[in-house]
């Protein structure tokens, strides 16, 4: 899952909804220094609200990949996107990842395409934080020091950059900057007509992409769930899985 897809559901707790964030702002400001459900675990019922919910949102990241990586429609879109792009790249294993990553992204457009308010109602949630709070309780849960979150927050709300995600050149753009942080090559422009294709494959599927481990499907939550609507944590017992590099 990206961003949108992990958070939109919890909007009205912006601690929470940072959270479920913070695994991929840690991906970009230092990939080494991971949040890990383990040690976030310890800290959701801390006496500190915001503390508690920067916790909680953190394991309940977690808690959607494990459930999202493992569900059919995600395995048969991500590997057919890779087989694919194996025949317009140059670089194979950058397939496998460009095919991963193009359903995670594509989600997120699919669902602000559902609900345009989505988008809005999550940089706004996000806009009533404290950056150097966010850092300050996120340090507690990595293993070593966050440098900079505190300036990538304000900088992550005014690029706004999940709302590129409807046009295919703008995708494309945006996950060339991805390709360059990991250190792959820049995704030639005839990706742009995949992307189109794509697209189309993923809006189709979004609804079994976003149907949960309990059955339910995610997708059509309008509102924030409520407090008794807040899917329960499972606490994991073994590391969690690295997305792919």
């Amino acid at each position: 899952m990206n961003y949108l897809s992990h958070g939109f559901r919890f909007v009205d707790n912006p601690y929470y909804l940072a959270g479920t964030a913070l695994p991929d702002w840690m991906s970009v400001l230092d990939r080494r220094n991971r949040a890990r459900s383990q040690v976030a675990a310890q800290w959701v019922s801390a006496a500190e609200p915001e503390m508690a919910a920067f916790a909680q949102g953190v394991v309940q990241h977690h808690a959607d990949d494990r459930w999202f990586h493992q569900t059919e429609s995600f395995a048969l879109l991500s590997t057919t996107f890779a087989v694919e792009l194996r025949e317009k790249l140059t670089v194979s294993h950058q397939a496998g990842f460009l095919g991963h990553i193009a359903v995670e992204l594509l989600l997120d457009a699919v669902l602000v395409e559902d609900i345009p308010i989505r988008l809005e109602a999550y940089y706004n949630a996000l806009s009533q934080l404290d950056p150097r709070h966010v850092q300050v309780v996120a340090n507690r849960l990595l293993p070593r020091p966050a440098e900079r979150l505190d300036l990538l927050l304000p900088r992550f709300i005014a690029e706004r950059f999940l709302a590129d995600y409807a046009d295919d050149r703008l995708l494309w753009r945006r996950l060339n900057h991805v390709m360059r942080r990991v250190g792959l090559e820049p995704l030639p422009e005839t990706i742009i007509d995949w992307l189109a294709t794509a697209r189309v494959r993923v809006r189709q599927s979004a609804d079994a992409l976003l149907t949960d481990s309990t059955n339910i499907s995610i997708r059509r939550t309008a509102q924030p769930a409520s407090d008794e609507q807040q899917p329960t944590l499972t606490i994991p017992e073994k590391l969690d899985q690295p997305k792919p590099t």
